[in-house]
């Protein structure tokens, strides 16, 4: 099974590093897109990191978007023959609308309040100290997360993703409690829908466990 792996723009490929050796290990074909760069850059930024997705998808891919990624499908959607896209702890697609908009009004408030000279400060630094190690408790691996992570351009959370709209099939797998919102909302559309009472970042703790289920839903698409 051809599997493409989107981690947030927030972050870097860093998520995946615990998980796609144990897809491997299934003898899953696995690709890993890198936004660093283009989160680095100028808007406009949803095309751009559609289109390096694009690149690594291929014919029948089924992608698997973490958190911010997942507003990114659609795009891919529209330029790749996609058999089908998993949402991991992931937010769901929001066209025509950009990340502010949908966010809950606190957070953008917080964000906007810690953005200087048109950037925010690396994502680990939006939480409350030691909220990233609780997660991530293993202090070589919680370092080697954290060390990848960058300040982010402001304009990133200003821009509307693409109008367009997201039809092939679909499965979201939710992680943490922060996620109830968007599985209920797929569970709504009658999507398949998975729970495993871990954490956002439970790729990198758990990996066995998420292989699994991405296994479980990956076969219904």
């Amino acid at each position: 099974m051809k599997l493409v792996l989107l981690h947030s723009p927030l972050v870097t490929p860093g998520t995946w590093d615990a998980l796609a050796p144990t897809l491997r290990d299934h003898d899953h074909d696995v690709a890993i897109p890198d936004f660093t760069a283009t989160m680095q850059g100028v808007a406009p930024y949803y095309a751009r990191l559609a289109a390096a997705a694009c690149q690594a998808v291929g014919d029948e891919a089924i992608v698997v978007a973490h958190s911010g990624a997942g507003a990114l499908v659609p795009a891919i959607a529209a330029a790749a023959n996609l058999r089908g896209a998993i949402f991991l702890d992931a937010l769901l697609p929001h066209p025509g609308r950009s990340w502010f908009e949908t966010a809950p009004a606190a957070l953008a408030a917080q964000l906007r309040g810690l953005a200087c000279d048109g950037r925010l400060p690396p994502w680990q630094r939006w939480w409350p100290k030691g909220a990233i190690e609780k997660l991530l408790p293993d202090a070589a691996m919680c370092a080697r997360f954290a060390a990848g992570l960058r300040e982010l351009p402001l304009a990133y959370f200003e821009e509307a993703a693409p109008g367009v709209g997201f039809e092939a099939p679909a499965a979201y797998l939710q992680l943490s409690s922060g996620y109830d919102m968007e599985a209920e909302a797929c569970a709504a559309r009658g999507w398949p829908v998975a729970r495993l009472d871990l954490h956002h970042l439970a790729m990198l703790t758990h990996p066995g466990a998420v292989t699994d289920a991405i296994e479980q839903l990956a076969a219904g698409l």
